[in-house]
């Protein structure tokens, strides 16, 4: 077991936000995220991550309570794809190096190198290393992003709607990769998106959020049209194309 979460609750003086969460993952799942905006799909990453306190609730990281680490120790076991982010005038190999933060001690070690070197060849991001990541495009900034998070050599990956301004070839080639790195690390993986026909082709577990609390979760089968249609209030159906099913507004 990567990750065990029970009763997460986290609320704003105004509002609450997330309540109730409870679910578990193992090495080699891509748990898909999905709801309506304002849903807590964002607000749950973060809770997970540390970045906010929830109110209630445990979070176990490999068996760890994440509450009693430190937060060098839990960026070694948790990557973390945000958003937004601001990329200043960087290289590629500087911004995946970053990723290493949690295990330099005074200096950047051969191992550190020997790692990112690794990460950028995995990602084909080799022949981009000596470039800045703001002259990149959208697709390609993606990539160093999650080749950042890899440098860390978590076990869990938290991609907050990693495709979201992506066009579609890029959304299909940053999805394929974050399948191809969970299978072939055996890694967990958590991804926060809005496309349902994208996560049902690349991820195997799915939680559907509806106002802050989990109104399914499970395998392909919680992707039918009556979860769908209570969740985003709009009538679907769907169909099957290959051995792909297909989400279509009704």
């Amino acid at each position: 077991m990567i990750l065990a979460i029970e009763g997460l609750e986290f609320a704003y003086p105004s509002r609450p936000i997330i309540r109730d969460i409870t679910f578990s993952i193992s090495k080699g799942d891509l748990l898909a995220v999905l709801g309506i905006n304002g849903a807590g799909k964002s607000t749950l990453l973060k809770c997970i991550n540390r970045i906010l306190k929830p109110q209630m609730g445990t979070v176990h990281i490999q068996g760890d309570d994440a509450s009693k680490l430190s937060r060098r120790e839990l960026a070694k076991r948790i990557g973390y794809v945000a958003q937004y982010h601001q990329n200043g005038r960087i290289t590629v190999f500087d911004a995946v190096l970053l990723g290493r933060r949690p295990y330099i001690q005074w200096d950047v070690s051969s191992r550190d190198l020997k790692i990112v070197h690794s990460v950028l060849q995995t990602l084909k991001l080799d022949d981009y290393a000596l470039r800045y990541v703001d002259e990149l495009s959208g697709g390609e900034q993606q990539k160093v992003m999650i080749a950042r998070a890899l440098a860390q050599k978590p076990q869990l990956l938290l991609l907050d709607e990693p495709t979201s301004s992506l066009d579609l070839k890029n959304q299909l080639d940053v999805a394929r990769l974050i399948k191809k790195i969970v299978q072939k690390e055996q890694l967990a993986a958590i991804v926060a998106m809005h496309d349902l026909n994208l996560a049902m082709r690349f991820a195997n577990r799915f939680m559907l959020l509806k106002e802050g609390t989990i109104f399914a979760a499970g395998g392909l089968e919680v992707m039918n049209q009556e979860n769908i249609e209570n969740v985003y209030s709009v009538p679907v159906r769907i169909e099957q194309f290959g051995d792909v099913p297909v989400v279509i507004p009704a």
